[in-house]
């Protein structure tokens, strides 16, 4: 009797099935983690925006108003736009307040009212003028 070599079919199945199992899970979580590194650049963005509206207060004891828009001295780059192309930043200007909000994609955040008052489900980080 000669014994051959090799794998019986139910041992190459588990193999199969266990790297199915790693690849899902290892899916998943690069899935959530470029969620959260989006979220970051979002709250990011948002305090560079408060930073840059608060210097120009500074400056010059107004806000700049309904264009939202500082003077690029504030902002070199302008506005930031949000990392996902399909979303937008929300905001809302006077000469006396102003409020940016980001929609969070992982249940994180500090509102769940938008710029605009709106309840909408969904969890914003805003930023409000300080002055």
């Amino acid at each position: 009797m000669v014994k051959q070599k090799g794998f019986s079919l139910i041992e190459l199945l588990v193999v199969i099935a266990l790297i199915g199992i790693l690849t899902a899970i290892a899916t998943a979580s690069y899935s959530t983690m470029q969620k959260k590194s989006r979220d970051a650049r979002r709250v990011s963005d948002m305090k560079a925006i408060q930073q840059g509206m608060e210097q120009y207060y500074g400056d010059i004891y107004s806000y700049p108003g309904a264009s939202c828009l500082p003077d690029t001295t504030y902002l070199p780059n302008g506005l930031p736009t949000d990392p996902q192309p399909t979303k937008s930043y929300s905001s809302s200007c006077s000469t006396t307040t102003y409020c940016f909000c980001a929609e969070m994609e992982v249940e994180t955040g500090n509102s769940d009212v938008n710029c605009a008052g709106a309840v909408t489900g969904s969890y914003f980080y805003c930023v409000h003028q300080l002055q």
